[in-house]
């Protein structure tokens, strides 16, 4: 006599269903669409830079810089998607970590929709049913991001053409301002954890700063372009040593 198959509702087999072909073919999917977007992009890009005073070789510049700036955030993605693959699978940790969303964001959404289902993220009552739930969370979560996005482009685009009759300059200032104001929130909400993290901004700070102004002062355009891989690694290491030596501690 073989045991009957335990339900969803018992199973704690999350892979099992994580990993179901039906996911996979579905990655695979957005991966398909994003790589054509990006081939529409960067062919849209080579069409428009002649028009806007950019030859080829600044184009490709940009592209080079693009590419270098993602590898840092690239690196601590994967790093997170390693240790997700366990509760998400390989499937859902590609779309949902790796392409769409954000870890924070992700991770939060699915611990609130699996205690809503009476389990813990990893926990022992984790199992097939609120691995669902945890993933439907997700999921809803992310298309929201992708509608807000179709919804409001073409909104913000006619503000934006609007502002630009009226005074050109605020779409110089505002995009900027909103840059620095977002990574001086992320920066803040940093500094209060330890001291180990204060010193990582610190430092990644002064190196990116570092690098530009010697990017300027050398005329060497390629220190730019690798500053924001350059000062993350000097933040991992600051930080590294500022542990070590014992600043790890919480300072709030």
């Amino acid at each position: 006599m073989t045991s009957p198959a335990a339900s969803p509702e018992t199973s704690t087999d999350v892979l099992a269903v994580a990993n179901m072909p039906l996911l996979w073919v579905s990655a695979l999917g957005v991966f398909l669409v994003i790589i054509v977007q990006t081939a529409i992009y960067m062919k849209a890009a080579r069409r428009a830079g002649p028009g806007v005073g950019m030859d080829r070789h600044d184009l490709r510049v940009s592209f080079r810089s693009g590419a270098v700036a993602a590898l840092g955030p690239s690196v601590a993605v994967v790093i997170v998607a390693l240790s997700l693959l366990a509760l998400f699978g390989t499937p859902g940790v590609l779309v949902r970590i790796g392409l769409i969303g954000s870890v924070a964001y992700e991770t939060g959404a699915a611990s609130i929709a699996a205690g809503a289902a009476g389990a813990e993220l990893g926990g022992p009552g984790y199992t097939q049913t609120a691995f669902a739930v945890a993933f439907f969370a997700m999921s809803a979560g992310g298309a929201m991001w992708m509608l807000a996005t179709l919804l409001l482009t073409p909104v913000l685009q006619r503000s934006e053409k609007r502002i630009a009759r009226l005074n050109p300059l605020v779409l110089t200032v505002v995009p900027g301002a909103a840059l620095v104001a977002a990574f001086l929130s992320l920066g803040i909400a940093e500094v209060r954890i330890s001291a180990a993290h204060t010193t990582a901004l610190v430092v990644g700070g002064a190196s990116m700063g570092l690098a530009a102004y010697a990017a300027s002062r050398l005329s060497l355009p390629w220190i730019r372009e690798w500053g924001l891989g350059l000062s993350i690694l000097s933040g991992l290491a600051a930080a590294y040593v500022a542990d070590q030596a014992g600043l790890g501690l919480g300072i709030s």
